[in-house]
């Protein structure tokens, strides 16, 4: 088989022309993969000597589908002609339309464009467990390769629009089943019984069959009808700010009204008005953003190797703490977890072993992994297991002087080459470790609660820390599935840092008199999961309190001092965790707006006593997303400006996965700059003129706005990194 990027054909003297992809690791299609494909294809139907054709993938797998460094390229330039074309030339004219039979040989994965070729041929065989499916959606463009047209012809439209709007893959079982696959064989027989069937089609012993001449799976045009109804519904609940799923459902409607191939053309020209959408860019620059977090600079190219992170330790079994142990045991780590008491540790425990029940119960887990996982927990009151433990993880309270004590005694108990990490989310890591003498193996490790689901990781060095003990986090990180990202020491570190003006802001808004319960519902619309007040309130207002005070000290010069949250607790309200906040918690309902806060917020109001003559602001909802969001742009100015990041992109992803910031919209500082510098400059200035320097514009953004920059671009100055 082929082992160099390219396309092969080997014709064997039964008459089977095999034409092999080969561009490891998962035989994308580049574009010169698919010059090559047009060659051999053209070339295989023109000989004499070959009857039929078969397709495969090299090195066990199909193709993973079209490369996707191509739209980056595309959104570089903003050529379009740099997509080749496939969907009629290849797909339609070489393979589908070809007088000689073509079988796919499936293993492995065929996904996206690699399922599309596959469709195209006259017949499919797969090794079981290859996964299949069309995941275009989720990159925000559709399947350009006939995919909308052809999958719904094969497996039935409920089933095809199913897995083109919700991305979902299946293997090649169920592809059986579903008639997306014609025979099912072990890897060792693959390629000689498609070479057999692609011969028994050429000489009539198989049916000659063209995928998107078939109407047997389709139904009556009012069945159709239904089952598009249906889809666009569910459009509109899972992606009501995106374009791709709606386009995806007009191109399917097409091609059922007006044949195959009428909707392949369709198809291709809707394609490429996606590939120049916000939203593809935006998640194309996400992609890629998620990818550029591994590249540290002095870390990832110095030549160090990671070291083998066999046991880690965690200190303290709250929340954080027993969602941290769960992750690592999720990935077969033994974990130490310690508590001050059993009372505390018997909680901490519990707390790890109902993670892990949720997870099973939830089908994330099977229940013998549960158990292996559990397995590998011990709990322990003192450090005499910590000779042996290549990390320690610190979860215990933001208090500085016990997080102190804690690292002086790790210090003394734990081997030399073991790292000190805290899960601090607000405190100097150099006053942290300030008693120690092991600087250089002290960084910070701050996972997103709940530590077990929320994938960012915020890997924070100080001057002190060394390569290694950076280079041994980022490789465990991935060990237990999380994006690591390597920050700069702060207050709040990257996101909770960009994000602290979000709250604020929310309560400026508030204390000028706009409903809190119209602003939730506007940034919820904008697309993030949740308001800042519902977010407030699964915090808890304890928490919120305390941080606030660590950000006045910090940032005092642009902070905004409300009492709502005072107010709030006062009251009685803590947020979800008993039950009351701005919204009513009940178990096995969803959180309802409470009426009843409104006289804490008439009071806050009364005691900030900031509305224009004592009457509320009259604001769109576009002003809202303004008010709320460009003070945390400006605080990402600053971040970017200060290099708490090593680049913009890692901004990006960290505001996606750490404070769910929508993907569509390509994360806090890529959305920023599809609006533009010079407009958030400009309304900031204004802001600020009517209500005082919270909104005060940044140094950073304004040079960017007066020089006609993007936020984005790098600075020759910054490097704290």
């Amino acid at each position: 088989m082929a082992k160099k990027i390219g396309v092969t054909m080997e014709v064997g003297n039964d008459g089977v022309a095999v034409i092999t992809i080969s561009n490891p690791p998962v035989n994308s299609l580049a574009s010169p993969i698919i010059s090559g494909l047009k060659e051999k294809f053209q070339d295989a139907n023109q000989r004499t000597d070959v009857k039929a054709i078969v397709l495969i993938g090299n090195g066990g797998r199909f193709s993973g589908g079209f490369d996707i460094n191509v739209f980056q390229q595309v959104h570089k330039t903003g050529d379009i002609s740099l997509m080749p074309e496939v969907s009629v030339e290849l797909v339609c004219n070489l393979m589908e339309d070809s007088r000689k039979p073509v079988v796919a040989a499936v293993e492995g994965l065929a996904l996206g464009g690699g399922l599309e070729l596959a469709m195209a041929c006259h017949a499919r065989v797969a090794a079981p467990k290859a996964q299949l499916g069309l995941p275009e959606l989720t990159l925000g463009v559709i399947p350009g390769f006939g995919g909308t047209q052809r999958l719904p012809r094969l497996v039935g439209l409920a089933k095809a629009t199913d897995m083109i709007l919700l991305s979902k893959s299946i293997l090649s079982e169920e592809g059986q089943k579903l008639g997306l696959i014609d025979a099912l064989v072990p890897p060792g027989d693959l390629l000689s019984t498609s070479r057999k069937w692609a011969l028994d089609i050429a000489e009539g012993r198989k049916p000659f069959l063209r995928s998107l001449h078939r109407t047997d799976k389709i139904g009556s045009l009012s069945e159709a009808r239904a089952i598009l109804k249906n889809s666009r519904q569910l459009a509109k609940k899972i992606a009501p700010n995106m374009p791709q799923h709606h386009a995806c459902i007009e191109v399917i409607e097409e091609g059922i009204i007006h044949g195959g191939y009428s909707g392949v053309l369709k198809e291709a020209e809707v394609f490429k008005q996606l590939v120049m959408s916000d939203t593809a860019k935006a998640l194309v620059h996400v992609f890629f953003a998620q990818r550029a977090t591994s590249k540290v600079p002095n870390v990832t190219d110095a030549g160090l190797k990671p070291r083998p992170m066999k046991k880690v330790a965690v200190i303290g079994g709250g929340l954080m703490g027993s969602g941290i142990a769960t992750a690592l045991l999720l990935s077969n780590r033994r974990v130490v977890l310690k508590e001050i008491n059993s009372e505390y540790l018997l909680k901490g425990t519990k707390s790890v072993e109902a993670n892990l029940k949720s997870m099973v119960s939830r089908g994330k887990l099977t229940q013998d992994k549960a158990g292996k996982a559990l397995s590998l927990l011990k709990g322990v009151l003192d450090y005499t297991e910590f000779k042996d433990v290549d990390m320690v993880i610190e979860a215990v309270i933001e208090n500085i002087q016990l997080k102190q004590k804690i690292f002086k005694e790790i210090e003394e108990v734990c081997p030399s080459h073991c790292i000190l990490a805290s899960n601090t989310s607000t405190i100097d890591l150099d006053v942290i470790g300030e008693k120690t003498n092991s600087k250089d193996r002290i960084v910070g490790a701050h996972f997103f609660s709940p530590a077990h689901i929320m994938t960012l990781l915020e890997i924070v060095r100080s001057k002190n820390t060394s390569a290694q003990a950076i280079l041994d986090l980022m490789a465990l990180g991935k060990a237990i599935k999380k994006v690591p990202v390597v920050v700069g020491n702060c207050i709040g570190f990257a996101v909770n840092r960009t994000f602290f003006p979000y709250t604020e802001a929310a309560h400026m808004l508030v204390n000028l008199g706009v409903d809190l319960f119209r602003v939730d519902s506007v940034i919820t619309s904008f697309g993030l999961p949740l308001g800042p007040f519902q977010l407030g309130d699964l915090a808890g207002h304890g928490i919120g309190i305390a941080v606030k005070d660590i950000y006045d000290k910090a940032y005092g010069d642009r902070v905004f001092s409300s009492p709502l949250t005072e107010l709030l607790l006062k009251s009685g309200r803590n947020g979800k965790i008993n039950g009351r906040g701005y919204y009513i918690y009940e178990k096995g309902s969803k959180p309802k707006p409470d009426s009843s806060v409104i006289s804490v917020v008439e009071e806050s109001r009364k005691l900030t006593n900031i509305m224009p003559g004592g009457k509320p602001i009259s604001v769109t909802d576009k002003e809202i997303v303004e008010m709320i969001l460009f003070p945390v742009v400006n605080e990402a100015c600053r971040v970017l400006d200060e290099g708490v990041v090593i680049r913009a992109s890692d901004l990006d992803i960290a505001s996606v996965l750490g404070m769910s910031f929508p993907s569509y919209r390509g994360g806090i500082v890529f959305w920023a700059d599809t609006v533009g510098a010079k407009y958030i400059y400009e309304r900031l200035k204004r802001l600020s003129e009517t209500y005082g320097g919270f909104f005060k514009p940044s140094r950073y953004l304004e040079e960017r706005a007066m020089k006609g920059m993007l936020l984005s671009e790098p600075s020759s100055s910054r490097s704290r990194l």
